[in-house]
């Protein structure tokens, strides 16, 4: 068995699942209605910021966090982008759990 056929395999099965093409499908839909587009891509640059931020060991002040927990929830408030984020949450849940049945062989080894 070699493993990056194993890999490759894996990730065409990620493509090929529901939850990946509803994510893209989500994405074109989105790209096609410029007003969501333009809050979506403000809100990933704002989060994107935050996260590079945490990345560095910077702390941001609390109204910043809360600037954009409010801004997802309204963000959520449109079907479209709501329909995006909850592809993108079912996608990322598969990908957890991928990374940690992966991630099972070499737990047995550090114990």
């Amino acid at each position: 068995m070699n493993v990056h056929d194993k890999a490759y395999e894996l990730a065409k099965a990620i493509k090929e699942s529901s939850e990946y093409r509803e994510m893209k499908e989500s994405r074109t839909t989105i790209d096609g209605d410029a007003s969501s587009k333009s809050l979506l891509e403000d809100f990933r640059k704002r989060q994107n910021e935050l996260q590079q931020k945490m990345a560095v060991g910077e702390m941001p002040p609390q109204e910043e966090l809360e600037q954009i927990q409010k801004l997802y929830e309204v963000l959520s408030l449109n079907p479209r982008i709501n329909q995006l984020f909850e592809a993108e949450r079912r996608l990322s849940i598969i990908l957890e759990d991928v990374q940690r049945i992966i991630a099972e062989p070499l737990e047995s080894m550090l114990k």
